[in-house]
């Protein structure tokens, strides 16, 4: 009866122990990689996050009003005012705050270059060559908006050609400001990057509602500093 009893209380044992080691390693196989991480700004506008490659970028464009320190970013509305702008300053697509969802706040690049820094802790605004480094893991500039671009119709015009949003990024079409116009809602979206092309101009990514490639400024320059763009942030 000893024998039996001893023998029951060993196969308990070996069962319990056989659970405890198959529970970790399912813990150790789950794949994080792509598990969206809230991030808030200063404001306590919520993102979310997505690993592609070697690089973690926000999924939303930034819609924060203020700068990391609490200063406030002017809201300029008159087109007059914000072309003559050479300091930072942000408006909504038409001056009107029902874009901030889903396609964020529109900024000047003073805003971007702004020493006060825009981004939450912890993140920053892309250089042009991490931009390149995204590119081109997703397949060089003439493929990679497809994987970069939100699918179907509900912000895209059609044929929002090759979007598959494999990547994760989810670029939704936020137009941009450009002299006296607000432009492109719905047809294509304008990146900043961190990164000068001159002293009045700065380099930009673009996605196109009819095409996959991603377009880096404008006939081999950059694009005007007081052009009004989205900002995507990356992980520090």
């Amino acid at each position: 009866m000893a024998t039996k009893k001893s023998n029951r209380i060993y196969s308990i044992i070996v069962i319990c122990l056989v659970l405890i080691l198959s529970s970790g390693c399912k813990k150790n196989d789950t794949n994080t990689e792509n598990v969206p991480t809230d991030i808030t700004d200063f404001d306590g506008n919520v993102y979310h996050s997505v690993t592609i490659g070697p690089q973690t970028w926000m999924v939303e464009n930034l819609k924060v009003t203020h700068f990391r320190n609490g200063d406030q970013i002017p809201n300029i509305t008159d087109f007059t005012l914000w072309e003559q702008q050479s300091s930072p300053a942000y408006c909504w697509y038409n001056n009107n705050s029902t874009n901030k969802n889903p396609y964020g706040a529109l900024y000047n690049w003073f805003t971007v270059s702004d020493s006060r820094v825009i981004a939450p802790i912890g993140w920053h605004i892309p250089t042009d060559d991490e931009w390149t480094t995204l590119i081109t893991f997703l397949g060089g500039e003439n493929l990679a908006g497809g994987p970069m671009k939100e699918t179907g119709f509900t912000h895209w015009n059609q044929p929002n050609a090759g979007a598959t949003n494999s990547s994760g990024f989810t670029a939704e079409p936020a137009g941009f400001r450009s002299g006296n116009d607000f432009v492109e809602l719905n047809i294509g979206t304008d990146f900043w990057t961190s990164t000068e092309s001159s002293a009045y101009l700065a380099w930009n990514r673009y996605l196109y509602y009819n095409k996959t490639q991603v377009d880096r400024g404008y006939n081999g320059f950059g694009v005007d500093k007081t052009d009004g763009k989205t900002i995507r942030c990356i992980k520090d």
